[in-house]
C-alpha cells in the first residue's frame, strides 16, 4: 500500500552516533601531495630493494676519500710499492688485468702476497673511479684512513735519529697536492715531519699520496688543533720558527736558524702566511724571483728553503 510508513525498508534508520559532513575536509587532506612515486623510489617496495642492490655493486668501495671512519686509496707504482715497504695497512690491493709487468709491479706483487694482503684482478674502469681522476698506472690499493701524529711525535722522531729537529709547517694550504709535494721534499732534505692545522687545511688523501710519491709513507704527518700553540710549543721546546712569506726581511741566502732546532712554516699560495702565524715567527724569510712572476707555489718555496737548511747543515 502507497505510504505505508511500517513497511520493511521505508523508513532510514539513523546511526547511533551521527556526525556532521565533513565538509569537504578530507578531499582537502588529500591535495598537494603530488603524484604517486615511481615504485624504485619507494623503501617498501621490491623495485626499490632491487635499485639499492644495483648502485652498491657498480660504486666502488672508497668513493669519498679522507672522511672519518672510512677508507683511504693509494694509487700509483711508487705510492702503492712505498706504502707496502712501510708495511702499511691495506685493505686490498687491486690490480688492472692485463696491465704492463716491470720492477716495481713485480715487487708489489711480491710484497702484497709476503704480507698476505689480499691481490683482485680489476677493471681498468673501476681503477679509473678508485684513482678519482689520478694517475694509477694499473694499481690501486685501499688502506685504513692515515693516523696523524701528534705535533710531540715529531720531536721524539728527531730524537730517536740524534738529529737536530727540522719541521715543516704548513699554514692554510688547502691543496692536498701542495702536501704531497711538501712531503716529498721533506722526505728528500731529511725533515723530520710535517705539521698541518686540523681545520681548513689539506690532509693526507690519495692526491696527497700519489704527489708525495712515496714520502708520505715514511714522513709523519702530524695535526695541530691550534697552528699558533703548536709554533709557541716548539719554541718554548728550544726550536726557532722561520716563515716563509714575500715581504720578508730576510734573504733565503742568509737564511738564520738553520744549524738550530727548525720549524719552517710555508703559507698559503696567494695569501701567505695569516697574521698570527706571521707574529709567532723569529724571522720571515723571502726568496728573490724575477717580478714576471707573482709568487712560487707554496710546496716549491718550502723545497728551495728545506733545500738552503741542508747545504748549511752539511757544511757546518
Amino acid at each position: 500500500m502507497a505510504g505505508n510508513s511500517q513497511r520493511k525498508g521505508a523508513v532510514r534508520k539513523l546511526a547511533k552516533n551521527p556526525k556532521v559532513g565533513s565538509g569537504g575536509q578530507s578531499r582537502r587532506a588529500l591535495e598537494g601531495r603530488g603524484p604517486t612515486p615511481k615504485a624504485e623510489d619507494r623503501p617498501y617496495h621490491k623495485a626499490y630493494q632491487a635499485k639499492q642492490e644495483r648502485e652498491s655493486a657498480s660504486r666502488p668501495s672508497s668513493v669519498r676519500r679522507g672522511s672519518k671512519g672510512e677508507n683511504e686509496v693509494i694509487v700509483g707504482r711508487n705510492a702503492v710499492l712505498e706504502a707496502l715497504r712501510a708495511e702499511i695497512k691495506a685493505k686490498g690491493l687491486f690490480i688492472s688485468g692485463g696491465v704492463d709487468s716491470d720492477d716495481r709491479l713485480r715487487e708489489i706483487l711480491q710484497l702484497a702476497a709476503e704480507q698476505g694482503r689480499p691481490i683482485m684482478e680489476s677493471s681498468r674502469r673501476h681503477l679509473d673511479d678508485l684513482a678519482d681522476g689520478g694517475v694509477h698506472q694499473g694499481v690501486a690499493m685501499e688502506v685504513a684512513p692515515y693516523e696523524y701524529a701528534d705535533p710531540e711525535d715529531l720531536l721524539d722522531f728527531a730524537a730517536e735519529r740524534d738529529e737536530l729537529p727540522l719541521i715543516v709547517a704548513l699554514d692554510s694550504v688547502t691543496d692536498p697536492r701542495n702536501l704531497g709535494a711538501a712531503l716529498r721534499s721533506a722526505g728528500a732534505f731529511g725533515a723530520h715531519g710535517v705539521l698541518v692545522p686540523a681545520r681548513r687545511a689539506a690532509g693526507v688523501t690519495a692526491a696527497a699520496w700519489k704527489v708525495s710519491a712515496g714520502a708520505a709513507a715514511r714522513v709523519p704527518v702530524a695535526k695541530a688543533t691550534n697552528l699558533v700553540r703548536a709554533l709557541t710549543d716548539y719554541k718554548k721546546a728550544g726550536l726557532f720558527v722561520i716563515g716563509l712569506d714575500a715581504g720578508g726581511n730576510v734573504d733565503i741566502a742568509d737564511l738564520p736558524f738553520a744549524n738550530d732546532p727548525l720549524v719552517v712554516v710555508i703559507g698559503a699560495e696567494g695569501a701567505g702566511l695569516s697574521r698570527l702565524v706571521r707574529e709567532t715567527c723569529d724571522a720571515i724569510v723571502s726568496i728573490p724571483i724575477a717580478s714576471a712572476v707573482e709568487s712560487l707555489n707554496a710546496a716549491v718555496a718550502g723545497g728551495v728553503a728545506l733545500y738552503e737548511v741542508a747545504k748549511q747543515r752539511r757544511q757546518a
